[in-house]
């Protein structure tokens, strides 16, 4: 357990060390538009791709949408970001963002039009409603758009806040196939006399969602003096939305038809700063299964497969979440986590399994110099200087960096006798 954990910590240290050499411009996302003809009008949107997308032109990342796009995609683009990378232990795969700015939020984030009520002022009413012509945009419009454009695969995720939390529900009820997984943060229930709540229990009994998940957050919007048992014998107007999320919480549990439910209450979170904490939480439940756990003898035992259970754990990862290799959706062994445990394998003189690392890399990803340089250091380290020549080569057919360059000058420069 001792040599796991100091394995663990080498790796660590080594991935930020490399993580910190890049020197990539700090850049959040880029502006795109689409015409839509079915909401009549221009839609700016906001797209947020890896940073690895501009290295491997074949991968293909999972999609995040974005609703309130213009409140919520720098923190989530940027939580995602840290969530997928080496610091953070890969938490979840990368994924594009793509963010989707308001330009009629009432019209387009409210499921049922309504003529007014007690809580909803004529203003809202009369704009109210169009939340099914929005969600036909994005399935017909904005997603066909996107896997034209940029690299996306079939896994799609929503995620929403209020009123765009409720445009989540409506979404996860009555159009099971648009998206793989759903965060709906503090949706209003209550809207238009609870119509929707008042769908959920049978739609959620009756509906099949074949692996999908749902992260259901509530934030703290109880009456002083209130918790969230004695609110839900409350019948005020006031408590409509605290109670109907947890309504809509007791309805999931009890779903048997492949959903994946959890429901979170931020007792310390107001209504505008839970979808921070929110979606945070959403992403670590979704990919829960995401992250390696290495096997105890992974790294000292010599006979261990390790390249053999990367790509396995992959494997299960990718059935799990719906990705398949026909489609070129399914999930890979990131090139990084890879790269370095290979390094530290040949650090450890461990140089058959270090060489399938590096090799399985340079399968999954053939346009990324840095497993052939470590191949090169490999075949270096061993006194193989022929082939080490011809991966210093190859790595720098793709890349030009100096530390390669002078590796493979310092190799030439030897007698010819020194090669193998």
């Amino acid at each position: 357990m001792k040599s796991l954990v100091l394995a663990c910590l080498f790796l660590s240290i080594f991935q930020c060390f490399v993580a910190a050499q890049q020197n990539n411009p700090l850049v959040i996302g880029a502006a795109d538009s689409i015409h839509s003809g079915i909401l009549h009008e221009e839609r700016k949107i906001w797209v947020h791709l890896p940073a690895t997308a501009g290295v491997d032109k074949k991968r293909k990342y999972p999609v995040v949408y974005l609703l309130d796009g213009e409140k919520n995609f720098a923190s989530v683009v940027g939580m995602i970001d840290f969530l997928s990378s080496v610091y953070a232990n890969n938490i979840c795969p990368e994924m594009i963002v793509v963010g989707i700015p308001n330009t009629n939020r009432i019209r387009d984030l409210t499921p049922t039009k309504v003529t007014g009520s007690l809580w909803i002022d004529s203003f809202m009413a009369a704009n109210s409603g169009g939340g099914e012509a929005f969600m036909s945009f994005i399935e017909k419009e904005l997603v066909p758009h996107i896997d034209s454009v940029y690299p996306s695969m079939q896994y799609r995720m929503l995620i929403g806040h209020s009123l765009g939390g409720i445009t989540v529900i409506n979404t996860f009820m009555h159009h099971t196939k648009l998206f793989r997984s759903y965060i709906a943060i503090d949706p209003s229930m209550w809207w238009d006399q609870q119509k929707l709540l008042h769908e959920a229990a049978g739609a959620m009994k009756t509906n099949s969602y074949d692996g999908a998940t749902i992260f259901l957050a509530m934030a703290n919007t109880l009456p002083q003096g209130m918790d969230t048992t004695t609110i839900q014998h409350d019948t005020t107007d006031g408590t409509l939305h605290p109670r109907g999320i947890l309504q809509l919480a007791r309805y999931m549990p009890g779903n048997k038809n492949g959903l994946r439910a959890s429901f979170k209450y931020y007792n310390d979170e107001s209504h505008t700063t839970s979808p921070l904490p929110a979606t945070y939480d959403g992403l670590h439940f979704i990919f829960k299964d995401y992250t390696l756990k290495y096997p105890a003898n992974s790294f000292t035992d010599s006979t261990f497969q390790l390249a053999s259970f990367l790509k396995e754990h992959y494997a299960i990862l990718s059935a799990e979440y719906g990705m398949t290799k026909e489609d070129g959706s399914n999930l890979l062994p990131p090139e990084d986590v890879v790269n370095n445990a290979g390094f530290f394998m040949m650090s450890q003189k461990q140089f058959s399994k270090a060489e399938d690392l590096f090799k399985m890399n340079i399968q999954n990803y053939p346009d990324g110099p840095v497993a052939y340089r470590y191949l090169g250091d490999l075949y270096a380290a061993k006194g193989d200087n022929m082939k080490a020549i011809d991966s210093y080569k190859k790595s720098l057919l793709l890349k030009e960096e100096i530390v390669t360059r002078k590796k493979l000058d310092n190799l030439l420069s030897q007698p010819k006798g020194n090669a193998r």
